[in-house]
């Protein structure tokens, strides 16, 4: 049996290399008739740049460059120089992930370190980045990134402001004197969020909580966030709330849409078209996927979902391995997925759950592998 293994990571517990790994193993000792190709999976968000990497057979590149504080880090991005490709993930330097809850400061934050990354990208010759947008703790607008590639944003009193949320309702005047976007340059952002910029549905109050920001605050920022795009509209002739995907990752969406005229692609698809996963499901009997919680999240575009859907199209049937199963799970039986399970012990707490996710997961694999091997073998013999 031809079995393709395309796992998301397992957040906190395993990468999405170690989670295809476990489910090998499980897999294999449970039968000698399991043929195994792994295809590491990633959407867009912490991880994307080293995922896709492994796929364009290039190499990750680290650079100094700023977080979303201002702190000096340094982060990594991918590169393949016969093609003059470079895919970056805001996660790496203004990631959610970068700060515990009670060092987070969102209004203060900035997207800055991204724009420095896609420079460097740039000097280096690229001419096409692809910019990963999932788990930002910025809620800036991409105020930095604009800053990075040369703009300057001034009070009434022509005063210079800072490129960070709480600067956003301050902007009287934009300076776009030395903004240089390269023309010959294709720019991607890769995103499962559809949210516009502004509004009850927009970056912040849907996605603003999970960042720091106060329910308190969200009136005032999202009316905030409103004012700056108007700026942009005056500065660059382009209204960004009206991009679908605008309010992804803070609103660097709406600035790589509208300024930068980036085209947006789901980052499970565009994963899957690195890893030529179409492909492989020519000769599949099977595809196992998994991730750390399967829930109604998982249906908005997220790996699980996009996994078994692209099998569904070449009439694969899929079985889904989760470290968790939660509300709405179930809707992913409508893609062609024959199987949910989840690797959970009652028993475990959270922290040692996590700490034997891997080897949890690999039993569960064993599991499954014996449940089909066993069918199988059944129907042979009938």
């Amino acid at each position: 049996m031809n079995v393709l293994i395309a796992c998301d990571s397992f957040k906190g517990c395993m990468s999405s290399f170690e989670a295809c790994a476990s489910v090998k193993k499980g897999l294999e000792r449970s039968s000698r008739t399991m043929n195994t190709q792994l295809f590491p999976m990633a959407d867009g968000g912490e991880g994307f740049a080293d995922i896709l990497c492994h796929y364009i057979h290039g190499k990750m590149i680290e650079v100094d460059t700023l977080d979303l504080q201002g702190r000096r880090i340094r982060a990594a991005y991918a590169y393949n120089e016969e093609k003059k490709l470079a895919i970056l993930d805001v996660a790496s330097c203004i990631g959610l992930n970068l700060y515990p809850k009670d060092r987070r400061n969102p209004l203060a934050s900035s997207s800055y370190g991204v724009g420095l990354m896609m420079q460097d990208a740039l000097k280096r010759g690229s001419k096409k980045i692809v910019l990963g947008l999932g788990g930002s703790g910025t809620n800036d607008g991409g105020a930095g990134i604009l800053k990075a590639f040369g703009a300057r944003f001034y009070n009434k009193d022509r005063e210079l402001l800072k490129d960070n949320a709480y600067s956003l309702e301050k902007i009287a005047f934009i300076d776009k004197r030395f903004v240089h976007i390269p023309k010959d340059v294709e720019f991607i952002v890769a995103c499962d969020v559809k949210n516009h910029l502004l509004g009850e549905n927009g970056c912040t109050y849907v996605f603003g909580k999970q960042k720091g920001i106060y329910p308190s605050q969200m009136k005032w920022l999202d009316q905030a966030m409103a004012h700056y795009a108007q700026k942009i509209d005056q500065t660059f002739h382009v209204d960004m709330n009206a991009f679908e995907g605008s309010g992804a990752a803070g609103g660097i969406g709406g600035v790589m849409l509208g300024v930068f005229h980036a085209k947006m692609v789901a980052g499970i698809d565009l994963t899957m078209q690195y890893a030529r996963f179409a492909r492989a499901l020519k000769s599949a009997d099977l595809v196992i996927t998994g991730e750390g919680q399967t829930d109604l999240q998982t249906m908005y575009g997220k790996v699980c979902y996009g996994i078994a859907r692209e099998a569904k199209k070449h009439h694969v049937p899929t079985i889904c391995l989760s470290g968790a199963l939660g509300i709405g799970y179930e809707d992913l039986y409508n893609e062609g997925v024959i199987g949910i399970f989840s690797s959970a012990d009652r028993a475990m707490d959270f922290n040692t759950a996590l700490l034997h996710g891997q080897e949890k997961l690999e039993a569960l694999a064993f599991s499954v592998g014996k449940l089909i091997s066993g069918l199988e073998e059944r129907k042979c013999g009938g």
